[in-house]
């Protein structure tokens, strides 16, 4: 029974988050759309792609199409402070930040839940694919979507028992079709609005030109080292290089080389051929484990490295308190520093961390 229940939809004018709002309001819920201003770079001409003003302009027409309320919450301050400069922080210490990741911990599920209680409601929804099931013990899993090519449980794999007890996930039992195919029997004009994939902040611009406007002093040019130790050219700073990254590299070879390896303090890049790409165990720090608790470590795990990567077949060890290690059954290439691995147990995401080397 969902009569009196009050939801606080988070609505960016795409396809998703419009056909949330929908299907809450048609299941009785008391729904309110809010809309996030986020941060975008002053005098470059480019709207944060999240709330630019077309996107607010549709998530209003849906609004008033489904007949709930909308609104604009200002949260560009909070945006920039723990999104943008965690993502240029990351770079000047030679990772690879994912600040999707940090937006979702702490200006989804940290600013807007603390703002939904000024609207006295009582749910958060998003329009993620995922799914929130609870055990008999009362604990809250978080579930992969059924549609397995949109799950998006590894972008919130930071939540925790308190966040999803309060959060709804309405578009985790549909697969994608099926979600445009609803906003068509909702009339709502979205329905066929693309997918943005990019850096909202950034716009259609390179993360590289950004850092070059906003932090000039990542541009310090560096050696670049053989894996066998040799000097065999210059970078142009460290921070504008990724792992596993071929093209670019200025550096002449008889065989292909990749970046191996960053090193912000001794400013330095290793490059190797393609087997020096493949590791078998790396760790994982800053651990959220879902449930509270490490898991069983006896069982079988899996993980994901990155967003679209495959899931392996893993152990994991923790060696403190917030930091694992985990061994995969098959190396795999790129383990890069600063992504998220993922961890899983069948269909159901334990939890995850940081890569840190």
């Amino acid at each position: 029974m969902v009569e009196n229940s009050r939801v606080v939809v988070a609505m960016s004018g795409g396809v998703d988050s419009s056909v949330t709002a929908a299907l809450l309001d048609k299941e009785g819920y008391e729904v309110i759309g809010i809309m996030l201003r986020l941060w975008s770079e002053p005098g470059f001409g480019e709207e944060n792609k999240c709330c630019a003003p077309d996107s607010v302009i549709h998530a209003r027409r849906v609004a008033n199409l489904i007949g709930i309320p909308f609104y604009v919450i200002d949260a560009r301050r909070k945006f920039q402070k723990n999104v943008v400069e965690y993502f240029m922080n990351g770079y000047s210490q030679g990772i690879t930040p994912n600040p999707c990741l940090v937006c979702n911990q702490l200006i989804r599920w940290g600013f807007l839940l603390d703002e939904i209680k000024k609207f006295d409601a009582q749910y958060l929804a998003t329009g993620h694919y995922a799914r929130i099931e609870q055990s008999s013990n009362g604990k809250i899993k978080l579930l992969k979507a059924l549609d397995k090519k949109k799950d998006q449980s590894y972008v919130i794999y930071m939540l925790d028992q308190g966040q999803l007890s309060t959060t709804l996930f309405p578009l985790g039992i549909h697969k994608k079709e099926e979600v445009r195919n609803l906003a068509r029997e909702f009339s709502l004009p979205v329905f066929d609005r693309p997918e943005s994939q990019d850096l909202c902040f950034i716009g259609n611009d390179s993360y590289q030109n950004f850092l070059r406007r906003n932090a000039s002093h990542l541009e310090k040019c560096g050696d670049i080292y053989s894996i066998e130790g040799n000097l065999i050219g210059k970078h142009a700073g460290v921070a504008f290089y990724t792992i596993g990254q071929r093209k670019g590299l200025g550096v002449h070879s008889s065989q292909p080389l990749y970046v191996i390896n960053k090193n912000a303090s001794t400013n330095t890049i290793i490059v190797g051929g393609n087997e020096a790409r493949r590791k078998s165990k790396f760790n994982v720090s800053n651990i959220n484990w879902i449930s509270g608790k490490l898991p069983d470590v006896l069982n079988e795990f899996s993980v994901k490295i990155r967003y679209r990567s495959a899931e392996i077949p893993c152990r994991i060890f923790p060696t403190s308190e917030n930091q694992i290690e985990i061994h995969l059954n098959e190396p795999t290439n790129d383990i890069t520093p600063g992504q998220a691995a993922v961890i899983y147990e069948g269909d159901v995401c334990l939890g995850g961390g940081i890569i840190s080397g």
